[in-house]
């Protein structure tokens, strides 16, 4: 299947064309700030439009469970201090934002891919 390195960069692809597919845009891929990343940075045009960072959890199987269950209180903390870093240094601090998680199962054939909007709160 690959390193666990190209298991996450294919599902951060898949991940990125499913959103836009659903209609939002990709901003930003792979922000960091300081020792924190998150995969990905969109705008949702939906009810009036929110900035959405996207964790998105890949994995080749499902034997350790759903990926989306690996987005502990640490990770949602980290993507929280990401989120505060990228809203103030683009000057978008008071936008509408959100957290979502797209976990992604790779198998055989075609990706499971489920997508958690507002998938923990600040």
């Amino acid at each position: 299947m690959g390193s666990t390195k190209d298991i996450g960069d294919r599902g951060e692809e898949i991940a990125a064309d499913f959103l836009e597919e659903e209609g939002y845009r990709v901003l930003e891929r792979n922000y960091r700030f300081e020792r924190n990343e998150v995969d990905l940075v969109c705008f949702d045009p939906r009810k009036g439009g929110e900035l959405v960072f996207v964790e998105v959890k890949t994995r080749s199987g499902s034997g350790f469970g759903p990926p989306e269950a690996s987005v502990t209180d640490e990770k949602q903390q980290s993507l929280i201090k990401v989120s505060r870093a990228y809203l103030h240094e683009r000057e978008f601090e008071g936008a509408p934002s959100r957290f979502d998680v797209v976990g992604i199962v790779l198998s055989d054939g075609t990706p499971q891919i489920e997508h958690y909007e507002n998938a923990f709160w600040r």
